[in-house]
């Protein structure tokens, strides 16, 4: 005879199964759909309502895994939830376990409802939770039937336990398992991502003015330091969405309206169409510590936006651009960096291919010297030609800067921290940058010593990185190496400490290593 501990560990898998099932199916809805996750819905939200040094602290000690740990949190929570409701339908409340079941579904389905998304309409937008919780409720019903009182025939030698019938335990579980399954399987194997078929057809353009050659010498010959040019898969992505949006490039349009003379609507052809340049920018986030990874270079092409706003004619009056991406995200950006002669561009490829999903494809906005969250808008689809004071963009409000010019700073790639060198010749090596300004020189200083010029690589623009670095006679021991660099206006890199909150850190990098 089954124990009551069996019949209660039953209900907590069927209720773990069946949330399990309900949330794998609905995955397959949202990528063939392109709708929100309910996981993602309540992640994005929970992003978004998160306090300010909350998100800094998940940015700074996390980086790229605070996503799927969200997600991993999220789902704990809910395998928690339904698994007591599993627990509940084992004691015969089967109601119960089923209201909690739709309780859940109803939260996600508000959740996407109202959380930023991709999704272009409304069925889209809700459909996945609306899946999600039907085969919830399903089946939270179908494992509270398992321990429904069943009439006991009146002489098997092995009787089964009211309530508890094992057959239809392992059939509605395995049922439910195999259901959820393949849902998660059909998300892996089948093409439900048709954008991704488009991006590998879009066809780079060739630019009116193609960037020069990186100039030889630019990438110092030291292993360990960074690529002049970071490869697009290690290229720094921070943004606030759990699920890259995977737009139709054949849908995409963006609209340029607000203080201008003409109201511009572009397909991607349109914009394509236009005059294309090539340059060779380097990209930083605000939320880059001192030394920080959050920086890359790469070659963008694309249409300089000065191009887009003397055709649409801009109105007296306006001081910025408020830019929209596909999920809602507003930034800010000044209209003067976006006017005054620098390489500003709606960028259409990076290093060579079509923008990958995860950087914003198939448009992004690319404005050199400038922090990312005043500029870098990814899957954008508005342009709206404004004034600061008539709107407040997603991270103003929460406490950054309006305006963030990109600070003077500079990284020691060679040698890392805490490592073991050869006593003796030692070479050290790293990164600067002051994007709009350039670099002019970086310094060196040895423990308490004088500090002493490094040797710069060769200058591509003043709007990329530059690399460097520094020869010495390493004793035994263990030391610390500094670094400062002074951009192309002659400003040295201040040494006072400044978190990047509210736009951007600064301060002296450092590293302690041992000489042996």
């Amino acid at each position: 005879m089954a124990t009551r501990a069996v019949r209660r560990f039953a209900g907590v898998v069927g209720g773990v199964v069946a949330a399990a099932a309900a949330l794998a199916i609905g995955y397959l809805v949202a990528a063939v759909t392109g709708g929100p996750w309910p996981v993602d819905a309540v992640g994005v939200q929970v992003i978004d309502l998160s306090p300010g040094p909350v998100k800094d602290w998940a940015v700074r000690e996390l980086g790229t895994a605070d996503r799927p740990l969200l997600r991993v949190g999220i789902c704990a929570v809910l395998v928690v939830v339904a698994g007591l409701a599993g627990l509940i339908a084992s004691r015969g409340r089967g109601r119960i376990a089923v209201g909690i079941a739709t309780g859940l579904g109803v939260v996600g389905l508000a959740f996407a409802i109202f959380a930023r998304s991709a999704a272009s309409g409304v069925v889209d937008r809700v459909l996945p939770s609306v899946v999600t919780l039907v085969v919830a409720v399903v089946g939270m019903f179908l494992v509270a039937r398992i321990f429904q009182p069943v009439k006991q025939q009146p002489a098997p030698e092995k009787e089964q336990p009211a309530g508890f019938d094992r057959r239809r335990f392992l059939v509605t579980v395995s049922a439910l398992a195999v259901a959820g399954a393949a849902g998660w399987t059909a998300t892996k194997v089948l093409p439900v991502r048709a954008g991704e078929a488009l991006r590998d057809k879009f066809r780079v353009p060739r630019p009116a003015e193609p960037a020069p050659a990186v100039p030889v010498g630019a990438q110092v010959d030291v292993p360990g330091v960074s690529s002049f040019v970071t490869p697009n898969p290690k290229f720094y992505r921070v943004d606030t969405l759990l699920e890259v949006p995977r737009i139709n490039p054949d849908e995409w349009e963006l609209r340029i309206h607000g203080m201008v003379d003409k109201e511009l609507r572009l397909s991607l052809a349109d914009l394509v169409d236009r005059r294309l340049i090539e340059r060779d920018i380097t990209l930083t986030c605000v939320s880059n510590e001192v030394g920080g990874p959050y920086v890359g270079n790469a070659r963008w092409i694309g249409v300089p936006v000065a191009d887009l706003l003397a055709e649409a004619g801009v109105r007296a009056g306006a001081d910025a651009v408020k830019s929209t991406s596909v999920d809602g995200l507003t930034i800010g950006t000044p209209l003067a960096a976006l006017t005054d002669g620098r390489d500003a561009i709606l960028a259409v490829a990076m290093n060579g291919e079509p923008l990958p999903f995860e950087h914003g494809f198939p448009v992004r906005m690319v404005v050199p010297g400038l922090y990312g969250y005043v500029s870098a808008t990814k899957w954008i689809v508005d342009f709206e030609v404004t004034r600061f004071q008539a709107f407040s963009a997603y991270w103003t409000a929460r406490g950054w800067s309006v305006e963030a010019p990109i600070k003077t700073s500079s990284r020691i790639d060679v040698p890392r921290g805490l490592a073991t060198i050869k006593a003796g010749p030692a070479v050290a090596a790293g990164v600067a940058w002051a994007q709009g300004r350039g670099i002019q020189k970086v310094e060196v200083r040895v423990d308490d010593g004088e500090w002493q010029p490094a040797k710069l690589a060769a200058e591509d623009s003043i709007d990329t990185w530059r690399q460097w670095t520094f020869r010495w006679d390493a004793t035994p021991g263990m030391h610390r190496l500094t670094v400062r660099a002074t951009n192309g206006a002659g400003e040295v890199q201040t040494a006072d400490q400044a978190a990047p909150r509210p736009n951007g850190s600064s301060g002296l990098h450092d590293v302690v290593f041992t000489a042996e």
